[in-house]
């Protein structure tokens, strides 16, 4: 078989199309979402600038997820940007957090072990060991399939980025 077969031909040209797929060059993320108490820190791998002016970024993120409802409620989140030696770290956030610890004065100071900071007038969650973060409020949004696409305007940022984590630095894969 050649990899130029039609869509649906065959397992092995379904098999080549997702190698094909998880060959894009793709960043690992958290996408921090809090509104009230309820906080949670979410793996993902779609985040993009999409224009210069103004400022924007586009996140996909899993329709009906903890991170989802919590972003439409607040109408904000962040974004976290990890070194490429964190990429265990992504692992604790594919599910939901259930793990936050709280200081004296109600702060969240860890979620899922991994240490915290809030950031801007929403105390939107970062790790606090990112090596750059967005906060974002959000200006549009659209469904596409099971994940939707929401752009964002940038309101913060802070630290200074590095090698970040990308896709290829793991086991994990999305697409196809």
């Amino acid at each position: 078989m050649t990899t130029d077969e039609a869509p649906g031909s065959s397992d092995q040209y379904d098999r080549q199309r997702r190698r094909v797929l998880w060959a894009l060059p793709t960043g690992l993320y958290l996408i921090g979402s809090r509104a009230g108490d309820a906080v949670n820190l979410m793996t993902a791998n779609l985040v993009v600038q999409v224009c210069l002016e103004p400022k924007l970024v586009a996140v996909a993120m899993e329709a009906g997820s903890v991170t989802a409802d919590l972003t439409d409620r607040a109408g904000a989140f962040t974004v976290s940007l990890l070194e490429r030696r964190d990429k265990d770290v992504v692992r604790r956030f594919v599910k939901p957090a259930h793990h936050v610890l709280r200081d004296a004065a109600g702060s969240v100071t860890s979620i899922s072990g991994h240490a915290v900071r809030e950031v801007g007038p929403s105390r939107l969650p970062v790790l606090a060991a990112a090596a750059g973060y967005l906060a974002c409020s959000v200006v549009r949004q659209e469904p596409l399939g099971a994940t939707r696409c929401s752009s964002e305007k940038w309101v913060r940022s802070g630290g200074k980025p590095a090698d970040v984590l990308r896709m290829e630095d793991t086991r994990m894969h999305y697409g196809g």
